[in-house]
């Protein structure tokens, strides 16, 4: 690992960053060039645009409010370019990909997102399962565009090269970021396997920039790790909701009971979510009727309503640990436990995410990623920028927030939960 050691304006920049802490809100694993955002509502009805680059019908009547003199002006604009601009400019395609992008962030939605063809395949496969990459998850904040590590997958080529969690990347091959948005970042770290890219971070810990040389490889995307701690608690640790999340679970949960388990500790601390689909499963794990979830439209109108169906439900005390970095999926499963008083909530208010997003491929294998609903605990509560509060409030104390790895016996939360469980 090359390494080298940076000051002066850069490092004062990130010093004072550091100060707000970290406010979450979108998530990337670096991998095959793919985003994986909170949530994509599974829908039956398929979406088109009436140029046909759809799959069936938007159901919408409205026109479009792009006139031919708008098309007009970006041909002249393209024009201009062709004929004074100093530098090589990017190609016809790159510039269209961009207008696409335009749109979508002219929305002022840091979760509508179009997405290149590349970007929505890299993104497809990553949330099936294994990938190739570094083996890094990072989260990017929306405000000021900085991408922090929040997970060093074991046996990748980051976690070889050292590469911590809370690692904040600055550069990939020398490349300054500058605001670019994830799934461009995470273009620039793809590559084959076997092959190295070098990025730079800064460590908050040591306040020191670090440059590494990582090794590219295949990583198989595990979200669901478990153990058993004293007294015969069970503890699951559920890092994102992706397609086998699901299953992983059941397969934890299984295991800690023919283990002995007798109260369990579901720990959704830097969550930032996934599939509605696999948390309503994982709920459904836990009880065996009523509403885990439902959402509404922008006009009221009821889209989708989650009931459990389960043959059992899980009858051990319990207790869910979350962060104000738990989010999105996390926030559903953590919301339908603390309603149905089937879990004890600790840990500090959520995210607070409460919108649903939809993925609607395009024929020309590109995608757009739209916020089509807001979603409502099994109480009717609307939790948006809001979160959820535990029931029981505790922080970790200021001189841990920093650390990349945070020992067992000084996590006070994690402690706190087996109190909880211990006395109950």
């Amino acid at each position: 690992m090359a390494v080298k050691n940076h000051t002066g304006e850069r490092k004062h920049k990130m010093k004072k960053v550091f100060k707000f802490g970290f406010c979450l809100s979108l998530t990337a694993l670096i991998c095959s060039g793919c985003i994986s955002p909170y949530r994509l509502l599974q829908s039956n009805s398929s979406t088109s645009s009436s140029r046909g680059w759809g799959n069936g019908n938007t159901g919408s009547s409205g026109s479009s409010v792009y006139s031919d003199d708008v098309e007009e002006k970006v041909d002249f604009i393209n024009d201009l370019i062709d004929e004074k601009f100093y530098f090589e400019a990017s190609d016809n395609d790159e510039r269209q990909e961009y207008i696409y992008k335009g749109i979508l962030e002219s929305l002022d939605d840091p979760y509508s997102v179009y997405y290149t063809p590349e970007e929505y395949t890299d993104m497809m496969a990553t949330s099936s399962g294994s990938y190739q990459g570094i083996g890094v998850s990072i989260q990017q904040n929306a405000e000021t565009r900085i991408l922090t590590v929040v997970r060093v997958f074991q046996g990748s080529g980051a976690e070889e090269a050292g590469m911590l969690p809370k690692d904040v990347i600055t550069a990939v091959e020398g490349r300054e970021l500058d605001g670019e948005d994830i799934s461009e970042v995470v273009t620039w770290i793809k590559g084959e396997p076997g092959t190295k890219v070098n990025v730079t971070v800064y460590r908050p810990s040591t306040e020191e920039e670090l440059t590494m040389a990582i090794e590219r490889r295949t990583v198989d995307n595990s979200t669901v790790s478990y153990s058993m701690k004293s007294n015969n608690i069970g503890y699951i640790e559920v890092t994102d909701f992706y397609e086998k999340t699901a299953e992983q679970f059941r397969v934890a949960l299984s295991d800690l009971k023919a283990q002995g388990m007798q109260s369990l500790i579901v720990d959704l601390r830097n969550n930032p979510g996934g599939y509605v689909d696999v948390v309503v499963d994982m709920c459904n794990q836990i009880i065996d009727s009523g509403t885990i979830v439902y959402t509404e439209d922008r006009d009221g109108n009821i889209l989708e309503r989650c009931e459990a169906n389960a043959e059992e439900s899980f009858d051990m005390p319990m207790v869910v640990l979350v962060n104000g970095n738990s989010a999105s999926a996390s926030e559903i499963f953590a919301g339908c436990m603390k309603d149905y008083g089937r879990a004890t909530i600790v840990g500090t208010t959520t995210f607070g995410k409460g919108i649903v997003q939809q993925v609607i491929p395009l024929t020309d294998g590109s995608a757009v990623k739209l916020t089509i609903a807001k979603y409502f605990t099994p109480n009717g509560n609307d939790i948006h920028k809001l979160g959820i509060e535990p029931d029981v409030e505790i922080d970790l104390p200021d001189e841990l927030l920093r650390e990349p790895i945070i020992p067992e016996d000084q996590d006070v939360q994690l402690q706190k939960a087996i109190e909880v469980l211990t006395a109950e």
